[in-house]
């Protein structure tokens, strides 16, 4: 229970600008992105610094209150949204934006999670730096949610996920302790690593409020593409085939099928078609480099000739020029948004080994065809590093909500294939509420336990982010039977 005292003690810890209390303030905090989980709060603290964060986690860790830590709320699995009971408060991040230092020389920065990730990105490029992670809401999204769902992006193929970009963090506990762990070093073998405790964990460890993180040099040349290729299979014989021809220099290497395209043609503005005709799917490649002197527009444009003369390729447009590159992603970008114009879209944020992408989409693809004739597959993503975003449009002229009911159903189906190949039912996106039942099944028993006796060690009173990632026992069992 979350007594008028207690609330009046943390609005007075963090003074007038530290909190939100109105409902209509509040109330951009309690829905996630897909707009499937509401929840309820009774306030949303906004502290300053880290010293804040500490006071606000050690007073309601003595007053048994939950905390949901918040970063720019745009995460996808529902991870940093509240419980509908309300006994909670959110804790978000925002106000913890500053940069507190950069070292080009050591390519590394350190940044408060509430900085925004294109924030980041600007200050790296102004040193000649290069911070890799690239999101579609990097404007928006936030470095400290970024590290706790441990995202990917376009770029995973070339520098990692959220993981291999972090050097060092800053942790608030979930007894109010501070670990101060913002080291910027790249070797460190004096026992466990434990910031990788805190990455992907979702904050329900602990608060990251700081973190280090590796830079690179900034690419002074790029090469960009959109390549026609028959089928997904194809698409992966070329992008094996490219990794050598391109001496390793692919940054993004994209799978997109023509249905996607139709729909960013169809509902996005600024959305073309780049080719004179149709295919059955595409790839959008791009090479960087960071030597203005590495001849990538001809090192592709030999590549994808000769891939045009095996019959590998079927038809490629290579970018002039930045504009025209731009053009091309926006295709990518477009068939994301343009989902949601189609109707109801059940997603699957998947992984399974690289040599079996071409396997699982056709195998996933006609098993949910099976189960409902007329669904839409729209099998996209970065194939490259194994991520599939396999989601599911309605068929034409269906109902929306009586299609989404069915998303427990499809998962099923979608996850169970994914298993078979031994591959992940979250590449990216986290596990949040939208997974935590499936984790339950999916998962094996013995990563189960040790994932609850980690939570157990760390936050024994269950008060970070209750609900998240972990399923109950009784909902394992319940999925195991």
């Amino acid at each position: 229970m979350i007594t008028d005292d207690v609330i009046d003690r943390l609005k007075a810890l963090l003074g007038p600008k530290g909190y939100r209390d109105d409902a209509a303030e509040i109330a951009p905090h309690l829905v996630e992105q897909r707009d499937l989980y509401h929840g309820k709060t009774m306030l949303v603290a906004r502290p300053r610094d880290t010293s804040e964060v500490a006071a606000v986690v050690r007073l309601c860790h003595a007053a048994g209150i939950a905390i949901v830590p918040q970063g720019g709320n745009t995460g996808l699995s529902g991870g940093g949204v509240p419980n509908e009971d309300g006994r909670n408060i959110v804790l978000a991040l925002d106000r913890l934006n500053r940069i507190r230092r950069i070292e080009p020389e050591n390519y590394s920065l350190v940044a408060e999670a509430g900085c925004v990730l294109a924030q980041i990105q600007d200050l790296a490029r102004s040193h000649d730096r290069l911070f890799p992670l690239s999101l579609g809401a990097e404007g928006s999204c936030q470095i400290g949610g970024n590290i706790s769902t441990n995202a990917g992006g376009v770029q995973v193929l070339r520098y990692g996920n959220m993981r291999e970009l972090v050097l060092g963090l800053e942790v608030v506990l979930p007894d109010g302790q501070i670990w101060d762990g913002l080291k910027s070093l790249r070797k460190d073998n004096t026992g466990y690593d434990l910031k990788q405790l805190f990455i992907g964990a979702e904050g329900t460890l602990g608060i990251v409020t700081a973190a280090s993180l590796r830079l690179f040099p900034l690419p002074l040349e790029a090469a960009t593409a959109l390549v026609a290729v028959t089928d997904p299979a194809a698409a992966m014989n070329l992008f094996n085939r490219a990794r050598g021809a391109t001496n390793d220099q692919l940054s993004a290497f994209e799978l997109m099928p023509r249905i996607g395209l139709d729909f960013a043609i169809r509902h996005i503005d600024g959305c073309v078609d780049p080719l004179p005709d149709s295919y059955p799917n595409y790839v959008l490649i791009e090479l960087t480099s960071s030597s203005e002197h590495s001849r990538l527009d001809s090192i592709l444009e030999a590549f994808l000739s000769s891939q045009l003369e095996d019959g590998l390729v079927l038809d490629a447009v290579i970018a002039k020029n930045r504009s025209e590159a731009k053009a091309l992603w926006k295709l990518r970008e477009g068939l994301v948004l343009a989902q949601r114009q189609e109707g109801g879209s059940i997603k699957h944020d998947v992984s399974v080994p690289v040599a079996a992408i071409a396997d699982f989409i056709a195998e996933a693809s006609a098993a949910v065809i099976a189960r409902l004739p007329g669904i839409r597959p729209v099998p996209f993503g970065h194939v490259g590093d194994g991520n599939v975003h396999f989601n599911l449009s309605q068929p034409e002229g269906a109902d929306r909500g009586e299609f989404l009911s069915r998303w427990g159903e499809f998962n099923r189906i979608v996850h169970d294939i994914v298993a078979r190949y031994n591959g992940s039912i979250s590449a990216e996106h986290g596990v949040g509420r939208l997974r935590r039942e499936e984790l339950g099944h999916y998962k094996a028993p013995i990563e189960l336990d040790l994932m609850r006796k980690i939570k157990a060690a760390l936050d024994p009173d269950g008060l970070m982010n209750p609900g998240k990632i972990i399923p109950e026992i009784s909902e394992s069992k319940s999925l195991e039977t």
